[in-house]
């Protein structure tokens, strides 16, 4: 997940799902007779997801507008990874209520995870609801919105072993015509015992390398300076070519296996100029080969998400996530020999969970202390049903002492932020302009190869340049500073 609140990119159970971002489609006018609005919930690859559905809409007679009182189709795509998440989409529901009094004919459709995961249920609890498609039907939904046009209810929830949707050119939604998302894979086979993904989203299949490489390049013609590889576990990408590519394959000298070591060094090879980053990996499964790849590379961004969980290994044994702290430990080890105690390494961390003691939680603290995260996204544990964790273990830790335990984690978080961000004081960064600053329109804003959020001073720089930033303050979350003709430090 990489959703973004307040100027720390924190995220804590409470407030995080009713700060979640909300993505809204643009508007487009070309003479359509229909017109689509869809919001977004969650993670990038829901997103990513919306962008695909908004092509398919596109194809088969729809324009997009940004104000679904102008809509004849509203698409709400879910996230299911938290119950407040699905309380939030229920909550949007009861607002698009009101509208379709006003306007019966409106079509309302909730795609995504939470569709996966409830399936018909949907349709009896929400009786506004007249669609229902889980992430691996959008092909479908045409037919789908046939079936609704004719006075039915439409539900396909099927889960695919082959649907990557390779084929499909996104509709970029709400882009800042630098950075974008291109989805490598989708699924997951690993099976944390407190996550739905495996569930809502099926098993793990990767996309043909050369349509992402294809679609990359597409973009940077099209002025794109970065694109963002997604997966849920995107070091397991593993392609391996069907016979008729074999050809295309010798004659590119690629070797008919491409890991996720192979593609990034495909993507980098476009031009120097197009940035590549990824998320999110797995520490069980992130390779050396990986890592002198992202070295070799001065366009491969030096900043990786690595979850953790826990910082104790009985309860990521418990977690089920297959690695102990000791690897982990490795793994990071292994980043800054590497790449150096610059890059950007950040997390995910649940408090709370079933079971877990004092002690067990303190050694998340003094994992944090190890690492020193740049950022990270912490929630306490919530049960999710048909997850095995419900099914296997007791959710037994007192609501308070789970939010006790967050507020710690978080305070240590905001301290070790401001402390990574204070070491960028007096170095040149090379910033990739995003656009305008939020606060002011005389400053300009982008980002590092650590991802971090740099502000300077508009001097009339354009947006998709780069610049060197001689960095001279900080937040927590930001780094402040001017334009310099030195070359960056990193």
């Amino acid at each position: 997940m990489d959703n973004l609140i307040n100027d720390i990119n924190i995220l804590d159970g409470s407030e995080a799902e009713a700060c979640e971002t909300v993505k809204v489609s643009k508007k487009t006018n070309t003479g359509k007779d229909r017109k689509l609005y869809i919001e977004s919930y969650g993670c990038q690859m829901n997103f990513s997801d919306s962008e695909i559905v908004s092509s398919i809409m596109s194809e088969n007679g729809f324009d997009t507008t940004s104000d679904y009182e102008d809509a004849d189709v509203i698409f709400l795509n879910t996230c299911s990874i938290r119950e407040k998440a699905e309380q939030t989409v229920r909550m949007r529901l009861s607002q698009f209520n009101g509208v379709k009094r006003k306007k019966p004919e409106l079509m309302i459709g909730v795609l995504g995870c939470m569709a996966e995961r409830l399936k018909t249920k949907l349709l009896d609890e929400e009786k506004i609801v007249d669609l229902v498609v889980g992430p691996d039907a959008y092909r479908d939904l045409p037919n789908l919105v046939g079936e609704v046009d004719e006075g039915q209810k439409a539900v396909n929830t099927f889960l695919s072993r082959e649907e990557t949707y390779a084929d499909i050119t996104p509709v970029r939604l709400n882009s800042n015509g630098v950075t974008a998302f291109i989805s490598i894979m989708r699924g997951c086979d690993n099976m944390c015992s407190f996550c739905v993904v495996p569930f809502t989203r099926g098993r793990e299949r990767s996309r043909d390398p050369y349509s992402i490489v294809k679609e990359a390049q597409d973009l940077f013609d099209k002025g794109y300076r970065e694109v963002t590889l997604l997966g849920q576990n995107v070091d397991s990408y593993k392609w391996s070519p069907e016979v008729n590519n074999k050809a295309r394959l010798e004659k590119s000298e690629v070797s008919e296996i491409v890991n996720f070591a192979n593609l990034i060094e495909m993507v980098a090879q476009i031009h120097p100029d197009l940035r590549v980053r990824f998320s999110t990996s797995h520490p069980k499964d992130i390779t050396d080969e990986v890592l002198h790849t992202m070295k070799k590379y001065e366009n491969i961004c030096k900043c990786i998400h690595l979850p953790v969980q826990s910082g104790n290994t009985r309860v990521l044994e418990l977690m089920n996530r297959t690695y102990t702290r000791d690897w982990y430990i490795n793994r990071v080890d292994a980043i800054r020999s590497i790449l150096g105690e610059d890059c950007g390494i950040t997390s995910d961390m649940i408090t709370g969970f079933c079971t877990e003691t004092e002690e067990e939680h303190k050694d998340t603290l003094t994992l944090m202390d190890y690492v020193k995260y740049d950022f990270s996204y912490m929630f306490f544990y919530s049960e999710r049903p048909g997850t095995l964790a419900e099914k296997k273990y007791e959710d037994d830790i007192p609501l308070e002492v789970k939010k006790r335990r967050l507020s710690e984690v978080i305070a240590k978080q905001k301290e070790t932020s401001f402390e990574r961000n204070k070491r960028d004081i007096g170095k040149v960064h090379k910033v990739l302009i995003e656009g305008r600053s939020k606060k002011s329109a005389e400053q300009l804003q982008g980002r590092n190869t650590a991802n971090k959020v740099v502000i300077f001073d508009n001097e009339g720089q354009q947006k998709g340049q780069y610049v060197n930033v001689l960095v001279e303050d900080c937040s927590a979350g930001t780094l402040f500073g001017k334009i310099t003709e030195r070359k960056n430090d990193l």
